[in-house]
C-alpha cells in the first residue's frame, strides 16, 4: 500500500492548476513520488503508432466530436487539450529516435518517466462500482487503490462467403436506406432500418428477406455473439472460388439500444452493423475515421469522463506499462473504476482465459502528462 505522504491533493499544488474554480475529486490526486518500478511496455513501437493515431483523431478539434475530443478529467490539472496531444506527440518523439539512435527506448527507462511527465493516480470509484456488483465478484471486490482491469481482444472466427448450415448468422453491412448518409443524418432520421430493428429481430432473417442490408460475411452464433461484444473480427472466410481469404471487420453503426451491464451477451438488444476494415479500429464516432490499434499497448475506457488519449500507466507488483486510452465500449458509460485491455488475438473465450488466467484483475492506475517546460 503507498505511504499517504505520496499522494497531495491537487489544490495543495496549485502550480499545476491553470483552470479557474474547478471541483476536484478525490479519486484523482497528484501523486510527487510515483511508484514506478520496472517498466514492461510489450512495444514502444506500437505504443507510438496508437499514441500518433490518437493524437491525429484529436487534432480533428472538439467541435468534430464534442465531450471525447476533451481534456477530460485532467483539466482540474491543468492538463488542457494540447498538453494531451503534446503527452502523445512526445511518447513518439522519443521512441522514434532512439530508435534511429539505436539505443534501448527511454520509454522503458523508470527515472526517465518521472522526469518527464506529471503523474496523476487513479483511485477507483468503488461507490460508483457496488452499483452495478449484484452477482459480479470482480465488482465487489476492487480494492481502494486499484482499478478493475478487464480484457477484450480481436476476434478469430471461421466464416463462409455464403450461408451455411455451420454459418448461418451474417455480419451486415449498414442498411441500404442509409448508404451514403452521414452519422448525424442517419441519427436524425428515426425512419431508417437501424433504428426499428434489435438484435433478435435481424436474427429472424428479415434483413435477408426484405433485402434490406448485405451480408458480408456469414459466422455461426457464438462467433456472431463474440464479434458484436468484442467489436471487432478478423474472419477466415471461405468460398468456392477463392478458397479462403482473411478480412478484418470492425462495428459501424448501432441501433441506438444501449449495453444493459446486467444483461448476458445473447440477450442483449443492441445490434452492431460493420464494415470492412484493413486493421484492428479503436475509437471513432463513425467508421469513417476510427483509430488504428494495437494489442497490449491499448486500452478502452469512459472516454466522456477520462477523455480521448489519455497515457495511462499499468502496474502491478512492481512493473508498469504504458497505454493509450484510445478505445470504448457499452459498458463504459459513466464508469470510473475500470479499463479494458487489448489483449491479443483470439479464437474463443477458452483461449483467451488459458492466456490470461494468471494475469491480474487489478492494477494501479497513473494517467500522465507531459511536464511544462
Amino acid at each position: 500500500m503507498m505511504k499517504l505522504s505520496a499522494l497531495l491533493p491537487f489544490t495543495l499544488l496549485v502550480a499545476f492548476n491553470t483552470v479557474a474554480n474547478v471541483a476536484t475529486n478525490p479519486i484523482y490526486q497528484l501523486e510527487v513520488e510515483p511508484a514506478i518500478g520496472k517498466m514492461v511496455t510489450p512495444s514502444t513501437t506500437e505504443l507510438c503508432n496508437v499514441a500518433k493515431s490518437t493524437a491525429d483523431y484529436l487534432a480533428l478539434g472538439e467541435d468534430y466530436d464534442p465531450g471525447i475530443i476533451t481534456a477530460g478529467m485532467t483539466a482540474q490539472f491543468g492538463g488542457d487539450l494540447e498538453r494531451v496531444k503534446r503527452t502523445l506527440n512526445f511518447i513518439c518523439q522519443v521512441q522514434q529516435a532512439d530508435e534511429l539512435a539505436g539505443v534501448p527506448s527511454r520509454l522503458m527507462d523508470a527515472e526517465f518517466i518521472a522526469q518527464h511527465f506529471d503523474v496523476i493516480r487513479w483511485m477507483p470509484d468503488k461507490k460508483q462500482a457496488q452499483g452495478f456488483a449484484k452477482n459480479k465478484p470482480l465488482l465487489k471486490n476492487i480494492p481502494d487503490d486499484k482499478i478493475l482491469l478487464t480484457k477484450y481482444y480481436i476476434k478469430l472466427a471461421k466464416g463462409s462467403a455464403k450461408k451455411t448450415a455451420e454459418t448461418p448468422y451474417a455480419l451486415y453491412a449498414l442498411p441500404n436506406d442509409e448508404q451514403g448518409l452521414t452519422l448525424e443524418q442517419g441519427d436524425a432520421d428515426r425512419g431508417l432500418t437501424r433504428h426499428k430493428l434489435t438484435k433478435q429481430d435481424v436474427l429472424t432473417g428479415i434483413l435477408d428477406k426484405d433485402k434490406l442490408a448485405e451480408p458480408m460475411v456469414w459466422l455461426s452464433r457464438y462467433d456472431l455473439e463474440d464479434s458484436l461484444m468484442q467489436g471487432t473480427v478478423k474472419v477466415d472466410i471461405a468460398s468456392d472460388s477463392n478458397g479462403v481469404r482473411s478480412q478484418f471487420f470492425n462495428v459501424h453503426r448501432n441501433n441506438g439500444i444501449g449495453y444493459q451491464r446486467n444483461l448476458k451477451k445473447e440477450q442483449q438488444r443492441r445490434y452492431w452493423y460493420f464494415k470492412k476494415t484493413d486493421s484492428v479500429m479503436g475509437y471513432g464516432k463513425d467508421a469513417s475515421y476510427k483509430i488504428p490499434v494495437y494489442p497490449l499497448v491499448t486500452v478502452a475506457g469512459d472516454l466522456a469522463h477520462l477523455g480521448l488519449g489519455k497515457l495511462i500507466m499499468l502496474t502491478h507488483n512492481g512493473e508498469s506499462r504504458l497505454t493509450v486510452l484510445a478505445d470504448t465500449g457499452g459498458a463504459f458509460e459513466n464508469n470510473q473504476y475500470q479499463l479494458d485491455y487489448l489483449g491479443g488475438y483470439f479464437k474463443n473465450w477458452d483461449d483467451y482465459i488459458n492466456t490470461y488466467r494468471t494475469f491480474p484483475d487489478y492494477f494501479e492506475a497513473r494517467i500522465l502528462l507531459l511536464k511544462d517546460k
